[in-house]
């Protein structure tokens, strides 16, 4: 039986008071399992972005918990806290957020610089990952310069620099066009099926959330339905 990675219990998430009160999350339970690939599903406004940010410790719920290899992540804070989330998770974005003007591999490295690695580790480890994803000919290059498969990619590769258990990717093919969204998608999944990374992915794109091993659909910010994969195409 696979170990549970992440356990959410209870999750409510609230933003503003009385009158203009919102409630984004309205009490989710989940557990995420080691090792697989999950979609959480939704329109906009569902809650599904709240909950990934509350799952990647990237925000605090109003109640509930979240255990992170059965730690309690409330007793985290400050410095253990960034130190977990940055040694344990990689993120892919929409938006890709690369700092145009500096180059492909400064930008893959940032994670490294933050967590006070040295220079030539950070290189070594930099060079590395853009080599897993074919883009060694492109760290010298300005990012600005990149296609959006390219940028792409180099958002992965920085996900992947600190080897990290877990990543969470938020809409990653939303800016691509269909050609370029599947080769990042079979990247992404290759990572999960090779690697052996627990990957969950954000979208409103049922046949990229069919990929996946599980996937729970989010409405008016509760959990509304949950299937695997062989549940889904019976």
């Amino acid at each position: 039986m696979a170990t549970n990675v992440i356990s959410a219990h209870g999750l409510r998430k609230s933003y503003g008071r009385g009158a203009n009160r919102f409630d984004a999350l309205k009490g989710v339970d989940l557990d995420i399992a080691e090792g697989e690939s999950l979609a959480i599903i939704g329109k906009s406004g569902s809650g599904k972005s709240t909950l990934m940010h509350l799952l990647a410790l990237m925000d605090e719920p109003t109640e509930g918990r979240i255990e992170l290899g059965g730690t309690d992540t409330r007793a985290l804070k400050g410095r253990t806290l960034n130190k977990a989330r940055n040694q344990t998770f990689g993120f892919v974005f929409q938006q890709f957020f690369l700092t145009p003007d500096q180059s492909v591999l400064e930008n893959v490295v940032l994670p490294l610089k933050i967590a006070g690695v040295r220079r030539s580790e950070r290189r070594r480890r930099g060079l590395a990952a853009l080599e897993q994803l074919d883009m060694g000919d492109k760290a010298k290059n300005k990012a600005v310069n990149l296609s959006g498969g390219q940028k792409q990619r180099a958002v992965i590769a920085r996900a992947l620099v600190n080897d990290p258990r877990i990543i969470f990717a938020d809409e990653p093919t939303g800016n691509l066009d269909t050609a370029t969204g599947a080769v990042v998608e079979d990247i992404l999944f290759a990572l999960n099926r090779e690697h052996g990374i627990t990957l969950v992915i954000v979208t409103h794109d049922e046949e990229l959330a069919a990929r996946c091993d599980r996937r729970i659909h989010i409405r008016d910010g509760l959990v509304v339905e949950a299937a695997d994969r062989e549940e889904v195409a019976a």
